[in-house]
């Protein structure tokens, strides 16, 4: 087995000594190249180059949920091929690390690396969709590249939080839940479409759903965890099916009381649900308009503002070790 090993040095919970000793041990099993990415967008250019190369069998991504989106992009540049393209395996090292427990791996680094090379030994792998989002034709946002994201997406109230959490740890602040939490109410009291919101959703032969305030679009479920509790926005969200949605109509602050709790009580048999709430199941294809530019974020990283962003579920997208 030739792998390919894709090191953030800046993964929150992996300190230098201990990707040490995860690297020994990987390459125990197998010829290991450990790259250190070193510049943002380095983890994609590393997949890219693995897609394109005879010689990888796989690629491992030690980091978290940023650093998987990077690897994916990289390794799809050229869209889903999963009998020909290396595989892609995970250790988490992130805060979060909401696609590596979605497959079912542990959340700690060395449990989650022993996982791993016991899937290895038993020839254990599946074949996930994933989500991709492209420009809409006819917009001023067509030219925006194509993006695939492992486990969300979401336009509007969730990736302001994103971003606002993003500006926080460029000063310095540790991405901690704490820090999650003041952001959310932040971009609430922020937040200039609670009421009314700036979001249309048009799919294949159905009406579209207008003033939509956030539409929060999921590949998987869990949506995300709040330290070791899982929230579900889309329970029935699924690798083996389409792309989810969830929008809310009204961010009023007796609405974020009832949906915040809504989540913190969420179950894989129920989300957040109520007269504002739209939940669509298992789609192919849709596309949310904004009148005005709304911020983007996929897999937990700010993608900037769009007004008009065109989401595809594509089955059967990426080989995983698991």
């Amino acid at each position: 087995m030739r792998a390919l090993l894709v090191v953030n040095p800046a993964a929150t919970t992996t300190s230098a000594r201990r990707r040490d000793v995860l690297i020994h041990a990987l390459a125990s099993e197998m010829k290991l190249e450990a790259v250190t990415t070193e510049y943002r967008g380095h983890a994609r250019d590393l997949g890219r180059q693995a897609a394109e190369s005879d010689d990888v069998d796989m690629v491992v991504a030690l980091g978290g949920d940023g650093t998987v989106n990077e690897v994916v992009n990289g390794l799809l540049h050229a869209g889903p091929a999963p009998e020909r393209l290396p595989g892609l395996a995970v250790v988490p090292g992130g805060s979060t690390n909401v696609f590596a427990r979605a497959l079912g791996l542990p959340n700690d680094p060395v449990e989650a690396t022993g996982a791993l090379l016991d899937a290895l030994r038993e020839r254990r792998e599946r074949v996930v969709g994933l989500g991709l989002t492209s420009g809409t034709p006819g917009t001023e946002d067509e030219a925006v590249p194509d993006r695939w994201f492992t486990f969300n997406a979401g336009l509007g109230f969730d990736a302001g939080v994103v971003g606002r959490v993003e500006q926080q740890r460029e000063r310095g602040k540790k991405s901690t839940h704490a820090l999650y939490v003041r952001q959310v109410v932040r971009q609430f009291l922020g937040e200039p479409n609670r009421r009314r919101g700036a979001i249309t959703l048009e799919r294949p032969d159905a009406e579209p759903l207008d003033d939509l305030v956030v539409a929060i679009v999921s590949n998987t479920s869990p949506w995300t965890y709040l330290g070791n509790r899982p929230m579900y926005t889309s329970p029935k969200a699924s690798f083996d099916t389409g792309i989810d949605v969830l929008g809310l109509s009204r961010l009023s602050t007796t609405a974020v009381a009832r949906y915040g709790t809504q989540l913190l009580t969420s179950s894989p048999e129920r989300g957040p649900h109520g007269k504002h709430v739209v939940s669509l199941h298992d789609l192919d294809r849709f596309t949310l308009h904004s009148k005005a530019p709304l911020p983007l974020q996929m897999d937990g990283d700010h993608l900037g503002l769009r007004t008009s962003v065109t989401f595809t579920g594509v089955r059967r997208a990426l080989r995983v070790i698991v």
